[in-house]
């Protein structure tokens, strides 16, 4: 579904290091560049504590880059354009509903907050949540909690999705079930996505392009298109072609190791 076009997101040249007490910077990032086009599904994998999660933060303003230059072009009506930021934990507070935690950043941001519910109730049943708008968080079961801070991240209105790793606690079954629902939702919200993952095949099956991180200092190894054709079934993953794309990421990891 990837749109032609400039980027909506480009890094050129990022690095992010830490100070250290008494000691030498700790380098998280060495010049990273990358992109992502307007409407784009791309992932990000790396080996553990390659920085694929400082990127993210990076991106969505939590810090500075301590070199290089990160662009999000302008918006229609010429605004910068923002992201919207789903980190690896869910994240809803426990004393309030899935509709309450769904409007949490609308509320923060200063939004409209009865146009926020009124949205948030529409989409419900795209998101699977529909009759659980007073259910408290913990009554809910693993991928409903996902599916719930997706709503919440949504209903943000960005243009670009970054997402940290959000199916990588739950059980094999669960997880299989939401990478075909994110892919539904995402071809009817029409958002770039920056998505983090370990999961090869994962990265494969969802993106138009995958990027391949060292380790760390976390830089790009290899940017490999995925020309597989949409929208996609599960059986792409027993072709030829999805074959030849996993040996090489799985070469490019291993060449790091």
């Amino acid at each position: 579904m990837a749109t032609s076009g400039p980027p909506v997101l480009q890094l050129a040249g990022v690095s992010k290091a830490y100070p250290a007490n008494g000691g030498l910077p700790v380098h998280a990032l060495r010049s990273v560049s990358l992109h992502v086009g307007r409407g784009e599904f791309v992932s990000l994998v790396g080996p553990s504590g390659c920085g694929k999660s400082t990127l993210l933060g990076l991106i969505a303003g939590l810090e500075e880059p301590t070199e290089g230059a990160i662009e999000i072009a302008a918006e229609a009506d010429g605004a910068p354009g923002q992201v919207a930021y789903m980190p690896q934990r869910d994240l809803l507070l426990p004393w309030r509903s899935l509709l309450d935690n769904a409007t949490l950043g609308a509320e923060v941001g200063g939004g409209d907050r009865a146009a926020a519910r009124q949205r948030a109730e529409g989409l419900l049943p795209s998101f699977g949540l529909d009759g659980f708008a007073d259910a408290l968080p913990h009554t809910l079961s693993g991928g409903m909690r996902q599916r719930a801070a997706l709503l919440r991240t949504v209903l943000l209105d960005r243009e670009i999705l970054l997402l940290d790793e959000p199916f990588g606690a739950l059980d094999a079954l669960t997880r299989a079930t939401l990478q075909e629902w994110l892919l539904e939702i995402w071809e009817r919200l029409q958002a770039a996505v920056l998505f983090v993952t370990h999961d090869v095949e994962e990265a494969l099956w969802l993106s138009d392009r995958v990027y391949v991180m060292t380790r760390r200092p976390g830089s790009i190894q290899l940017d490999l298109p995925v020309d597989l054709p949409r929208p996609r079934t599960r059986a792409v993953r027993g072709t030829a072609e999805f074959a030849t794309l996993k040996q090489r990421l799985l070469d490019a990891l291993l060449a790091d190791a």
